[in-house]
């Protein structure tokens, strides 16, 4: 120390080194920089110093007072982002203030012009250098993240990064070097460590470099981890099973990518076939496993039915619903609760849920003779179809008989030509009628009454119309949910037409589960004989019936647009519907490659940007090729709520002004005109407008 301080004393001639205390130097009001040194910067120098010394030296001047004398300090012209680093260590110990630095004495020079020379004339290191030394650090001296990290101020995650980066094939590093890539780009290339795959991808791309685009193509033939199956599997039973994960270290890569596909699918359909496994021990007959829904089985599906709970459980479910209110007055949610109250009520809340479950439950004879298919749903959770019947096990799985003739189709040419030959016959049992006691009317007579039964049927039911909605509710119940064609007196025949062979995947949706759900909770509230589904209609309050009609409508909308099948009223009523109902399909579609616009033209491509984003960004992508314009429109109308014209909504018509007539009196039942005569006079009026 004493050296130091003779040092010091002795003032030697500008041009030379010398050591200075660490408490002995300041900050120069000359110095060039005066946006301070940020933390992170300080924090790598005091990194540096520490484990390699101070590498440079600080330039700095004598501090004099006014009238020329020396204070004994000195001023750092150069070098203040050292001395902070310096007294950063001393703030934490590793070194005294007393420390000797190692300085350039210089009273030579302007002190402005050297604080501003050592910033500017100085040519800062390629990061692509930066990123090579890094990973030369790490391969030949075997340093980590962390190691490395600690000696150059840097966080492990910055080092991860490097790292990465200097993993990059050293041709796509030299066209970084060459300024042919930018930064994002080559952290785009930098998410896979494959060489030959990232040199692949940077010669297929086109005058288009988006980091997007070089992402998705480096991970095409990879999994994202947010796929159903990914999600099904799981990330730690993918790795065990000796699965690689790409993980991008630069981008929000939520969960990365599953590199291997194949392996991906093998451990879905073993996970699938062992909850399938658990599923055939309820019971049933089969079991099949698949990760999509197979839509084509062709299989007749049997619902559960309600039936009474026990006596035993519906004295404990009583007990249990007033043990879980009792529990829960007061609170508004679970966060409110103590602990060990949220706790007591989760676990009563199962129980009621385990009983409630058993009010529903499958025939034995359906259980024993059908099966249940086991899929992977859209988010990733399973899905379990119980209920299916196979052709052959039908008459087993549902025993009790049908009506003769039941379901089968009428031919109404056939029923025309049938009372044609009626007519004659009617003359010949007139010639031919005995007087035998007990014997049946003909079924001439037989039909001729029922026709005026059936006439006095629809003159009843126009005048009810709480009876009608009843009547057509059931009919299509009946069919819809029983296959019962002839169950209902009303002859009305619903069609579902099956949407999977018109759009690809649209079965596997969120907005086709949750049609499905709908149809499932009817379906487990429905009796298990159709010949008591009247009186279960009859029982529904007004609401529940009319939502159990508004359900059965809904499966019989058929908005298709076929080329084979023009029909211009029907798609107009469709309009009005969607119209009436607010329809925004928005909520359930996105224009995306596969749903839109890889299936268009470029012009309809541009169309859309410029609707659903601006003419401006239309205009920008105009002159692109159709691969790159697709990926980058989608990216651009994403969230914008833009629909083709197919899906769009009509705006309310405004209603034509009505004259006013006055009140018209309706006929009386003697004036009322023939409605069986003008029935088909009316149609064919309509039909004609």
């Amino acid at each position: 120390m004493n050296a130091v301080t003779q040092t010091v004393a002795a003032e030697p001639v500008s041009g030379v080194e010398i050591f200075v205390p660490l408490a002995k130097l300041k900050k120069s009001p000359r110095n060039a920089r005066k946006v301070p040194h940020g933390e992170a910067a300080v924090e790598a120098l005091a990194a540096s110093i520490q484990h390699k010394g101070l590498i440079q030296n600080l330039v700095i001047e004598p501090e004099v007072r006014e009238d020329g004398t020396q204070t004994g300090y000195y001023l750092v012209t150069a070098g203040e982002g050292r001395r902070l680093a310096m007294l950063l260590r001393a703030k934490r110990k590793q070194i005294k203030k007393s420390e000797p630095v190692r300085c350039w004495l210089d009273t030579a020079n302007d002190p402005s012009e050297i604080s501003l020379d050592e910033n500017v004339t100085r040519t800062p290191m390629h990061p692509a250098d930066q990123f090579e030394r890094f990973a030369e650090l790490s391969n030949n001296k075997g340093w980590g993240a962390q190691e490395i990290g600690a000696r150059f101020g840097v966080s492990a995650a910055v080092v991860k990064q490097r790292l990465r980066l200097g993993a990059v094939s050293p041709k796509l590093l030299q066209v970084y070097r060459e300024d042919g890539l930018t930064l994002d780009q080559l952290m785009a290339f930098a998410i896979t460590e494959d060489h030959a795959r990232q040199e692949q991808v940077f010669e297929g791309l086109h005058h288009n470099r988006e980091p997007w685009i070089i992402r998705r193509d480096m991970t095409a033939a990879n999994v994202p981890a947010a796929d159903r199956r990914a999600v099904f599997v799981g990330a730690d039973a993918y790795i065990e099973a000796g699965g690689n994960i790409i993980r991008d270290l630069f981008s929000e890569d939520r969960g990365g990518f599953f590199e291997d596909a194949g392996l991906l699918d093998m451990l879905a359909a073993e996970k699938l076939r062992e909850i399938a496994g658990e599923v055939q021990a309820e019971g049933w007959k089969w079991t099949e496993a698949h990760i999509d829904y197979p839509h084509a089985h062709g299989m007749r599906r049997f619902y559960p039915q309600t039936i009474a709970l026990s006596d035993e459980d519906e004295a404990r479910l009583e007990a249990l619903s007033t043990e879980h209110d009792e529990l829960a007055e007061g609170y508004s949610s679970y966060d409110e609760m103590p602990e060990n109250v949220a706790e007591k009520l989760e676990a009563i809340s199962d129980e009621i849920d385990t009983i409630s479950a058993k009010r529903f439950a499958y025939g034995a004879s359906v259980i024993a003779h059908g099966g249940a298919f086991v899929v992977l749903h859209h988010d990733g959770t399973v899905r379990i179809e119980r209920g299916f019947v196979r052709a052959e096990d039908e008459a087993l799985a549902d025993p009790q008989p049908e009506d003769e003739g039941e379901g089968e189709a009428i031919d109404p040419e056939a029923v025309e030509d049938e009372q044609a030959e009626d007519g004659d016959e009617d003359v010949q049992e007139i010639e031919e009628e005995d007087e035998e006691p007990g014997k049946p009317i003909s079924d001439s007579l037989t039909r001729d009454l029922s026709a005026h039964r059936t006439l006095a049927l629809r003159v009843a039911l126009g005048k009810r119309p709480d009876m009608a909605l009843i009547a057509m509710t059931h009919t299509l119940t009946a069919q819809l949910f029983y296959s019962y064609a002839e169950a209902g007196c009303l002859e009305v025949r619903p069609t579902v037409t099956p949407l999977g062979s018109h759009a690809d995947g649209i079965e596997d949706t969120p907005l086709a589960a949750r049609a499905s759900e709908q149809h499932e909770a009817w379906a487990e509230r429905m009796p298990r004989d159709v010949a008591d589904l009247w009186g279960f209609i009859v029982g529904l309050d007004d609401g529940k019936r009319l939502a159990l009609l508004a359900h059965c409508a809904s499966r019989t909308v058929n908005a298709l647009r076929l080329p084979w099948d023009r029909k211009p009223r029907s798609l107009q009523t469709a309009d009005r519907l969607a119209t009436a109902l607010a329809l925004d399909v928005a909520k359930d579609w996105t224009p995306t490659v596969d749903s839109y616009l890889g299936r268009v033209t470029k012009a309809h491509i541009v169309e859309a940007v410029a609707e659903g984003v601006s003419e401006e960004a239309a205009g920008r992508i105009a002159d692109m090729k159709k691969p790159d314009m697709v990926q980058t429109a989608e990216q651009l109308l994403a969230g914008t709520g833009w629909l083709p014209a197919v899906l769009r909504t009509p705006e309310p018509e405004q209603p034509a002004p009505v004259e006013d007539v006055g009140s018209v009196e309706q006929p009386s039942e003697a004036e009322a005109p023939d409605t069986e005569a003008e029935d088909g006079e009316a149609s064919f009026a309509v039909a004609a407008e």
